[in-house]
């Protein structure tokens, strides 16, 4: 088994097999500001199977997600109790929201896409593959993914 197989089986149950680890790294983040820039992605299986690459005009960020709040109020009488169903109001999931954040504030970068890190009773943690769309022209494996690709996250993929 490669490298990458034993880093993804650690990400299968967090708690179990990270112990400590995941723990102490939940302390750090929290922490954090909403959107961190950082140097090296956390999950590099994660990372390498989305596209990333250790080259110029690669970079990942962490980006914290409020959770709940997708949910309807719950009304105080006065209504049929048809009105009163507790429906989504938000239809996005996190990971989509956390794209949308990063693109936001990235704006000269594409989203190449991103994954799941963490999680406790206030937040989710997402990291998010972004390159710069300059840079990434100049590589040819990426050159044709980016002219078709522009803006993706806000078309909803």
């Amino acid at each position: 088994m490669g490298y990458l197989k034993y880093v993804s089986a650690l990400y299968k149950q967090p708690k179990k097999g990270l112990g400590g680890l995941y723990k102490d790294r939940l302390i750090k983040i929290r922490k954090e500001p909403t959107i961190t820039k950082l140097e090296n992605p956390t999950r590099i299986d994660k990372a390498r199977a989305l596209g990333f690459r250790a080259k110029k005009g690669f970079f990942v960020v962490r980006v914290r997600i409020n959770r709940g709040s997708k949910m309807r109020p719950h009304f105080m009488g006065g209504r049929k109790p048809k009105k009163s169903r507790r429906t989504k109001i938000l239809e996005m999931d996190y990971q989509k929201i956390a794209e949308d954040k990063s693109a936001r504030k990235y704006n000269n970068c594409e989203v190449l896409g991103s994954y799941w890190l963490a999680r406790d009773g206030i937040y989710y943690w997402y990291e998010v593959l972004l390159g710069d769309r300059k840079i990434l022209k100049n590589y040819p494996e990426y050159k044709s993914w980016i002219a078709k690709n522009i803006g993706r996250v806000f078309r909803g993929k």
